[in-house]
């Protein structure tokens, strides 16, 4: 019949590993016409995955075949690869009703994962919190439902809420499942499909217990023809919750009958409108791989912007203690951990050559420099790329030896900044014409204009900086750091255990100006020799 091979094809488009076949009613005919009907049978799954799949005579009536066929789907089961327990939880709802004394309840086969009584989920995609409050497994109490069981679960919270929770909802635990709006997916188009998909058609998506219209993006521009697979994507109409590896059923918008299937690649994917030959390569990794070259085809894809670790699950369709397994291999080869974000090490090559070239430019553009401050590093990286690759990126060259930290930043290894003998001479005369005036240290727009033209006045001040001999205390203000230290205990002996201070109680430690007064009140609240609040300021005891 026509339903039932459409039935089969959806069947293998979902790729159900195994098919044991039930001729029903077989008390209703003789030997010979079974005969035929089996033939028949046997002739349609020669042409799919099934054609070694057991078929086996029936009759509810009067009991015939039933436990040839148990045995036949036993066998079967048996050659099926278990669920992994440790895998996130997802249970797709495909009933809700309500029980009187009971409240709501939810049913459906928990597609992976472990649920348990008691426990607090979320129902998606409306992200309503709610809170498990019974649990029946084919038809029976049950303290926890583990993947592939027959699952009915009693909700209560928000989630319990019969008017916002209906059929195709899906209960989870962990965080990292929110609702997606388009999915990157190879299709298959079903042989016998008098259908072509062209780009941009409206087709009817079936995905767990959903059901939702979506248009077509040909990812590869050329329509698809009966029988032939290529990669579009999904734009749908209403969100689902998927993961990568996820089977779904498109079919006609109308009149509505199967055109194909598919596999999720990437079920939060960037908007693409074309792939090329390498994207390609890598999406396809992404369903066909090992989970190691998924996990690989999966930080390739996301460039710069790395990806989230702890979505990896989710995004190779994979238990979270399988996916830490292929991480470490794929980090043992030259990816990155940065923060949260996982970096392929195409990128980290890249990255790591633009951060060694902003510290050589800024060695040469200021070579007096102690080091080139971790700010312009980190602008030279691109900007939609994670903050935390920067630094990810300089820890690494410190441990290899190719970067040290300095003071305000990082240098190579084995940078000194050196004077030249000019250099030299104008240093010593600024130094000892700061540190003549004491406290009251001209700024830096007040120098002499044969000190105030010269292009190297502020790497040389920097530079007298970083060697301990001046204190920056405001902008333009250099003060010698041995003035500043003796200002500290001056303040410390005379004014410990003080509160309620104005600035003219300073001005016996610090006889100068107002001009000058402020900026050091300023700078000794920063470094906490004075803490200043609305009574003004205070002197704590050392």
């Amino acid at each position: 019949m026509p339903q039932t091979r459409e039935h089969l094809a959806i069947v293998e488009l979902l790729a159900v590993p195994e098919l044991v076949v039930a001729i029903t009613k077989s008390d209703t005919a003789d030997a010979e016409w079974l005969d035929l009907v089996e033939a028949d049978i046997e002739d349609v799954l020669s042409a799919t995955r099934y054609a070694d799949a057991t078929c086996v005579r029936t009759s509810a009536l009067k009991g015939t075949g039933l436990s040839e066929l148990i045995d036949a789907l036993s066998v079967a089961a048996g050659r099926v690869q278990e669920s992994d327990q440790d895998d996130l939880a997802r249970l797709p709802l495909d009933r809700v009703f309500t029980i009187q004394g009971t409240g709501t309840v939810g049913t459906g086969t928990l597609w992976s994962g472990i649920i348990e009584t008691a426990a607090n989920v979320r129902v998606l995609p409306e992200n309503l919190d709610a809170r498990i409050r019974s649990i029946e497994v084919h038809g029976r109490s049950s303290e926890r439902a583990e993947a592939g069981d027959r699952t009915a679960i009693a909700l209560t919270g928000d989630g319990g809420d019969r008017e916002r929770t209906s059929r195709g909802a899906v209960v989870v635990t962990h965080s990292g499942w929110t609702p997606t709006w388009m999915l990157t997916t190879r299709i298959q188009l079903v042989a016998d499909t008098d259908w072509k998909l062209e780009h941009n058609q409206r087709v009817h998506v079936h995905h767990g217990t959903t059901e939702v219209l979506a248009r077509c993006v040909l990812l590869e521009r050329t329509p698809l023809d009966a029988g032939v697979s290529g990669w579009l994507q999904l734009r749908l109409e209403e969100p689902v919750v998927a993961r990568a590896g996820d089977r779904l059923v498109i079919r006609a918008y109308s009149p509505v009958t199967t055109i194909g299937g598919g596999i999720i690649a990437e079920p939060f994917p960037l908007k693409r409108n074309y792939i090329n030959a390498e994207q390609r390569a890598q999406l396809d990794q992404l369903i066909d791989g090992s989970l190691r070259e998924r996990v690989k085809a999966w930080v390739e894809l996301a460039g710069w912007t790395g990806g989230i670790e702890a979505n990896l699950p989710i995004f190779v369709g994979a238990s979270p203690s399988a996916c830490r397994a292929a991480v470490d291999s794929i980090i043992g080869s030259g990816a990155m951990r940065a923060g949260p974000y996982l970096v392929d090490d195409s990128v980290i090559g890249v990255a790591e050559a633009r951060v060694l070239d902003a510290v050589d430019v800024g060695h040469r553009e200021d070579p007096l420099r102690v080091a080139i401050p971790l700010s312009r590093i980190r602008s030279e990286l691109p900007g939609w790329a994670p903050s935390e690759l920067a630094d990810a990126i300089i820890d690494s060259l410190c441990r290899t030896g190719t970067l040290e930290r300095a003071e305000g930043g990082v240098r190579r290894a084995g940078f000194r900044p050196e004077l030249t003998v000019d250099q030299q001479e104008a240093s010593e005369r600024l130094y000892k014409l700061l540190a003549s005036k004491g406290l009251a240290a001209p700024f830096a727009q007040d120098l002499p204009d044969d000190l105030l033209g010269r292009k190297d006045l502020w790497p040389i001040l920097r530079h007298l900086e970083s060697v301990g001999r001046l204190t920056l205390v405001a902008d333009g203000l250099y003060v010698s750091t041995v003035e500043i230290n003796g200002a500290i205990e001056l303040i410390r002996s005379s004014l410990a255990g003080s509160d309620g201070l104005g600035p003219a109680d300073f001005r016996d430690a610090l006889p100068v100006s107002r001009k000058h007064l402020i900026p050091l009140l300023n700078f000794f609240d920063g470094i906490g020799v004075t803490i200043r609040s609305a009574k003004g300021r205070s002197v704590p005891e050392v």
